[in-house]
């Protein structure tokens, strides 16, 4: 009974529905072999110290995964980059899609705080750590400022995912003071990142994309970090939270980020 309940539901998918689906298996097997093929020169120019020849290939594996998946992206708020020589952006966090989305939309080159797990990936944890990325943990402390000012005199800004995991809700989570701290001991400005839509086009625990989806990066105005102490963190943190979750309530009214319909995990 149960199989022929499966098969009679089955039949009545809409063709579109089963297209799609079918649709996010092959863009997802694709876009794992994408990976894994930018991943050679990726690792082999991590591993002679080019960190900036990292940078054109993610453009291509990007470039790659976006047409596969048929994404259409689009990014606002530019104009509050210039002037900027680097700075640190400061984003929610709702797919691991997110990464690939700042590496495409965002000019010049980004690179990211990650946490220190990322380097038991075999090859993928190597290459993020030795291109320029900043890998942390409890006690990086000082590692952590002069990786990111090892960062900036080589031109990368910093991308902070400041809710520290990822959400699957259309909600923005309290922004831990990381992102804060790291910019009022550098000295960089810090430039908040609305990021919407990756969430319905790979939720957290999905294992294939959800193709044809739209997404959407709103920059806010830089906030500078000039003159403050330590213990501005807090009120720069507050600050910066409210800057990403006003841009992202405004992408939510213009229907630019689709709730996933998952719960938070």
């Amino acid at each position: 009974m149960n199989d022929e309940s499966s098969l009679s539901e089955a039949a009545t998918l809409p063709r579109d529905n089963l297209l799609m689906r079918v649709w996010g298996v092959v863009a997802t097997i694709l876009s794992v072999l994408y990976t894994a093929i930018c991943l050679i020169p990726a690792w082999t120019s991590a591993r002679l110290g080019k960190g900036h020849w990292v940078t054109p290939v993610t453009r291509i594996w990007t470039w790659l995964i976006f047409r596969t998946c048929g994404i259409k992206d689009e990014i606002e708020g530019l104009e509050h980059l210039k002037g900027l020589d680097s700075f640190i952006l400061v984003a929610n966090h709702k797919s691991l899609v997110d990464i690939l989305a700042v590496f495409r939309l965002m000019p010049g080159e980004v690179r990211f705080v990650a946490k220190r797990e990322i380097m038991k990936v075999p090859v993928f944890g190597y290459t993020m750590a030795n291109c320029g990325n900043i890998v942390i943990d409890r006690q990086s402390g000082g590692r952590a400022i002069r990786h990111a000012l090892a960062a900036q005199r080589e031109g990368y800004n910093i991308c902070f995912f400041a809710e520290g995991h990822r959400f699957n809700d259309d909600l923005i989570h309290e922004f831990n003071d990381g992102a804060a701290w790291l910019a009022i001991a550098t000295k960089q400005p810090c430039v908040p990142l609305a990021i919407s839509g990756t969430g319905a086009l790979m939720p957290r625990g999905s294992k294939f994309v959800r193709p044809g989806q739209r997404i959407r990066l709103s920059l806010g105005a830089p906030i500078l970090t000039a003159g403050m102490r330590g213990g501005d963190r807090v009120e720069l943190t507050q600050r910066l939270e409210s800057a990403v979750r006003e841009m992202y309530r405004n992408q939510i009214r213009l229907g630019h980020a689709p709730f996933s319909g998952e719960k938070k995990s």
